[in-house]
Parts: structure tokens; C-alpha cells; sequence
């Protein structure tokens, strides 16, 4: 019997279907992987900042697009190979197949030895490396089963088992996706949180002028549009979520400052805890060292002391005349 010829058609089907499978499947286990590094961080390794600036908002955005490509496409090929059983045959179909069998199994294998090696060499087997492993050994053995399956014409045999694993698919991406939201925060949240960490380093722009005018003129500025400067060309930034000015209060003369900006949440500048601010921001005055920027969510005040011998006069030698 005469092999069926691939057609253009079988080509692209299966090629597109094949890299939404590996694209998706490795945002999944990425996706999967940055919920448990920022549910157990790692003490060497800590999560800090915005989790959707560190490849979260990629993977879901990837995840959502090709999950339902990927179901789109292999409903197209196997429509076309109950309508023609010779599609069954192409050699890009069993070539995809057998490859993506490869793959996961190698993966499995791979995933196995690397946990045993990590035991026998003594490596600490925390619950996130254990979990990741665990991931990463399911979602292949998932794919290894459905190819195989697919190899033996599961599938075409019973097309409504075929149906609940592509609804369950779907329902699985689905969860993850908004699980997320549970674990890291939402996408809005994580804004606010962006805005609280450009006031932190607002702020610290702030001090160091203020610092700054103090080491030349030696007292605090009264107001803060006292540090403008158009020769130097500083300017004195604004709140980017309100666009108003920061509040600055000379508290003990000359040395004793603070700084205040209202928060969103919780953090330290560039760790934040994921709370909402009181419905009655209150205002908190730090108790640590100068460079303590850890704060409370709501009306925050950073209080801080000029040290003279720190921050000496800067005295400026007297510029000769040009002969």
C-alpha cells in the first residue's frame, strides 16, 4: 500500500501544533515554578519586587493564547483524519508524535535522576526543589500518556474522552492562571506596588539633595522648592500616582528632618508584602537608621538626622583670575 503524501496542510497543522505544545508547556512549568519560588523563597535567592516584572505576566499571556491554540489545532488534524484515515500515516504526524514521546520521556528520566543525584550528593531537599521536580515529572508524563495514546488511536476510537481532556486542559491553565492572582497579587496590585517603589527611590533623591544643601549652606532647606537648582538642572520630584508633592518637615533644627509619602502597601523599597493600605492613612514614624526605607502602608514618614561630621561642610577653594 502507497504511503499518503504530506501535504502542506498536514505540514503546518502538526508544526503549529507542535511548537504551541513545547512554547506553552514550558511557560507552564515556568509558570508553575515562579508561584513556588515566591510562595517558598529561597533565603540565597529572595523574590523581591514586582513578581509580573520577573516573567509572570509573559507566561500567562503565552499560556492563554496558546492553550486554545494548541486544542484548535489538534481538533483540525484529527477532524481531517476521521474524514480521511490515511492522514493517520503522514510521516510529520508519526515524526511529531515519536518526538514528543522522546522528549517527554527523556524529561522524566532526566527529572528522576537529577532528584536521586541531588539525595546521593547530600543536597538539601527542600520542599521547592522537591515541588518543582514534581511538576516538571507530572506535566511530561501527562504528554507521554496522550501521544501514546494518540499513537494507538485512543482518540479517534472515543472522540468524547478526547472532548473532556481538552475541556479539562482548559480548565487546568484556567486555574493556574487565576491561582496566581491568589499567590503573587493581581496585575493591578502589582502597579500599586510600582508606584511604592518609585516614591522610595523618589524619596531617596530627595534626601540626597537635601543633604547636599545642607553640606553648602549648613541648614536644612525651609521648603523643598528651595532645592531647585536651574544652573544644576535638579528638580525635585512629584508623587507618579497623584502627580502632588512629597511632604518634607524640618522637626528639630538644623539637623532633624522627615519625609513623608502615602503608600499602597507594606514594603521596604524593594520587598513589599501584599496588604492594602488603611481606609485612614496614619502617620508612622520610622525607628531605625538613616538608611532604613521599611514602611507601612498609608501616610508614611521617614524621620532623619544629619550627622556633621558625616556630612562636613563642602568648602570651596577660591578660583583664581585668568592672567
Amino acid at each position: 500500500m502507497e504511503k499518503p503524501k504530506t501535504t502542506p496542510k498536514d505540514f503546518f497543522l502538526w508544526a503549529g501544533a507542535m511548537v504551541a505544545l513545547y512554547v506553552g508547556v514550558y511557560n507552564y512549568i515556568a509558570l508553575v515554578w515562579d508561584y513556588i519560588n515566591y510562595a517558598i523563597p529561597n533565603p540565597l535567592q529572595p523574590y523581591y519586587g514586582d513578581p509580573y516584572q520577573n516573567g509572570i505576566s509573559w507566561e500567562m499571556a503565552t499560556l492563554i493564547v496558546l492553550a486554545p491554540v494548541f486544542l484548535l489545532l489538534m481538533w483540525l488534524i484529527r477532524r481531517d483524519i476521521l474524514r480521511d484515515a490515511t492522514r493517520r500515516e503522514v510521516w510529520i504526524r508519526r515524526w511529531a508524535i515519536f518526538l514528543t514521546l522522546f522528549i517527554a520521556g527523556a524529561t522524566m528520566v532526566g527529572d528522576l535522576i537529577y532528584v536521586l543525584y541531588a539525595f546521593l550528593n547530600g543536597t538539601d531537599l527542600t520542599a521547592a526543589f522537591l515541588l518543582k521536580a514534581l511538576v516538571v515529572l507530572l506535566v511530561a508524563a501527562v504528554g507521554f500518556m496522550h501521544f501514546l495514546a494518540d499513537l494507538w488511536g485512543f482518540w479517534e476510537k472515543y472522540p468524547s474522552r478526547n472532548r473532556m481532556v481538552a475541556i479539562a486542559t482548559l480548565i487546568l491553565v484556567l486555574v493556574t492562571i487565576v491561582a496566581g492572582f491568589f499567590i503573587v497579587g493581581t496585575p493591578q496590585h502589582a502597579r500599586l506596588i510600582r508606584f511604592d517603589q518609585q516614591k522610595v527611590s523618589d524619596l531617596q533623591q530627595i534626601q540626597s539633595q537635601i543633604i547636599s544643601y545642607y553640606q553648602a549652606k549648613q541648614t536644612l532647606p525651609v521648603t523643598l522648592m528651595d532645592l531647585t537648582n536651574s544652573l544644576s538642572y535638579s528638580t525635585i520630584p512629584l508623587d507618579p500616582q497623584t502627580g502632588t508633592d512629597y511632604d518634607y518637615h524640618i522637626t528639630t533644627p538644623p539637623y532633624h528632618f522627615e519625609l513623608c509619602a502615602n503608600f499602597n502597601a507594606a514594603g521596604s523599597g524593594t520587598q513589599y508584602a501584599y496588604q492594602t493600605a488603611p481606609a485612614v492613612p496614619t502617620t508612622v514614624h520610622t525607628a531605625g537608621g538613616q538608611d532604613n526605607w521599611e514602611h507601612g502602608a498609608g501616610n508614611y514618614c521617614f524621620e532623619r538626622t544629619i550627622d556633621p561630621q558625616l556630612y562636613p561642610p563642602i568648602t570651596n577653594a577660591p578660583v583664581k583670575a585668568v592672567q
